[in-house]
């Protein structure tokens, strides 16, 4: 019985930091949308990485506002923020640094190592498939470790780290398609639409008329780190990190638990990494909604960002013209919720 008051306390505790979280949350949000018009589910998945401690890929048309989020999100937040232009001659050694040979006072030279610009907090790679695969893989280990080795030494970053890349899917010529590691260490990949008839008139009302607008900083590091911290805390029962097991394995054509729909239209299912952002992410949406434990729904809502670039299509797929999301959208309707709702050779 002594235990029960503690428990008390530690739920009320729970709930005092998860309102100010929403509370918190809310106000970025309203900074980023004094400059973003629309596109409220693309910033949700933003916040999402970043309150998470992943890593966020912004695929659209030119002109459509990735560049200016990502800025607009640095501005909000009071962390270093390095921005990098991504072309074909680009090399590691212009995104890590490199050793330049520095002359001492009394004449010696030595080499000193000189930081490049991913040496920051918020990182944001533009247009990252202009790069070739030998540039692209430079930021591997960074990405996944938040470490940097150069020359038999590694350099650990500051933490929260979190890159923004962007890429344009229309152009082809001088692209290079980003490697299967560095996708899988992206968080969510988002796909950022055209704006609706509404949100143009608002976009050409605020860019036209001489009016500059200034979001404020409302955020440090230390204060994302402890909301890391505090969405590790949300409850998943064990069925629905069960359905979340399940919804990663179906991904796997030809594996004993494929959905019916990856056998037909995927070569190759997601990694480990797709289960436990489908975990991080359903955790967030849960306690933005006001729970404290997840939900079936928390894991569907996110089930498109966090797989379709963690899922190969096939042949079959390629030429009928299939995107991945078509996919997942059918593997989804056919992985039931519950395990009793599906054969017991097939129960995990």
């Amino acid at each position: 019985m002594s235990d029960q008051p503690q428990k008390t306390s530690e739920i009320a505790d729970l709930e005092k930091e998860a309102n100010l979280f929403r509370q918190r949350y809310r106000q970025v949000q309203e900074q980023i949308s004094r400059v973003i018009v629309g596109h409220e589910e693309i910033v949700h998945g933003v916040l999402t990485s970043l309150f998470v401690g992943g890593h966020c890929l912004l695929e659209g048309a030119p002109g459509l506002g990735k560049t200016l989020l990502i800025k607009t999100l640095s501005e909000t937040l009071d962390l270093p923020f390095n921005r990098i232009q991504f072309t074909p001659d680009l090399m590691p050694a212009d995104i890590l640094g490199t050793n330049m040979i520095s002359e001492l006072p009394d004449g010696r030279r030595v080499f000193e190592f000189q930081k490049g610009p991913i040496f920051t907090q918020i990182l944001l790679a533009d247009e990252i498939n202009r790069a070739t695969p030998k540039t692209q893989s430079a930021m591997l280990e960074t990405m996944q470790e938040g470490t940097i080795t150069v020359a038999g030494k590694s350099f650990e970053l500051d933490k929260p780290f979190f890159v923004l890349a962007t890429q344009n899917p229309i152009e082809q010529e001088g692209t290079y398609p980003l490697p299967e590691a560095q996708l899988d260490r992206f968080f969510f990949k988002l796909l950022v639409e055209h704006s609706g008839r509404k949100e143009l008139n608002t976009i050409i009302d605020r860019t036209t008329k001489g009016v500059n607008v200034t979001p404020e900083k409302v955020m440090d590091g230390k204060e994302i780190l402890k909301w890391q911290k505090l969405i590790r805390k949300v409850v998943l029962a064990s069925h629905v990190q069960d359905y979340v097991v399940r919804l990663t394995l179906a991904t796997h054509a030809g594996s004993e638990y494929a959905a019916e729909p990856a056998n037909s239209y995927l070569r190759w299912g997601s990694s480990p990494r797709g289960a436990q952002t489908l975990t991080l992410a359903a955790k967030t949406r849960a306690l933005l909604s006001g729970r404290y434990n997840v939900s079936f729904a928390d894991v569907k809502n996110v089930y498109l960002p966090a797989m379709r670039h963690r899922v190969i299509l096939n042949f079959e797929a390629q030429a009928e013209g299939i995107s991945p999301d078509e996919v997942l959208r059918k593997i989804v309707a056919h992985v039931p919720e519950k395990a009793d709702q599906i054969p017991e050779a097939k129960l995990i």
